[in-house]
């Protein structure tokens, strides 16, 4: 993943890292305990579904992640857009990662398109 002039926090930057590298545990210690993830359309809320949804969601395709940019938008609201590149349909996509930040940690996590 490439550096990014953009200061994220902390806890963004551990979820991105272990998410990078399919550390599930240290992915989702990032998570608040009622958070929520969607992706590809489906929501999971809690650390159990996002759990299994940390163990599966890399692991269907091989992929290189590239990070394209960072945007603050408030204190608890982070954009940042990731370009993959593999072996999934369409080869190559850029995707936007919106957290929401509570209690210091991800209360919820929106990627798409």
């Amino acid at each position: 993943m490439n550096a990014n002039p953009i200061e994220l926090p902390d806890v963004v930057n551990r979820y991105l890292e272990a998410h990078h590298v399919r550390d599930t545990p240290t992915a989702l210690s990032t998570f608040h305990g009622s958070a929520t993830v969607t992706d590809e359309g489906v929501t999971r809320t809690g650390t159990a579904a996002i759990g299994t949804w940390l163990g599966t969601a890399a692991s269907e395709f091989t992929f290189t992640t590239e990070r394209l940019g960072a945007e603050r938008l408030d204190d608890t609201h982070w954009v940042v857009t990731n370009r993959l590149e593999g072996d999934f349909p369409g080869g190559r996509v850029d995707l936007r990662y919106r957290f929401t930040l509570r209690s210091g940690l991800i209360g919820d996590l929106t990627i798409a398109p």
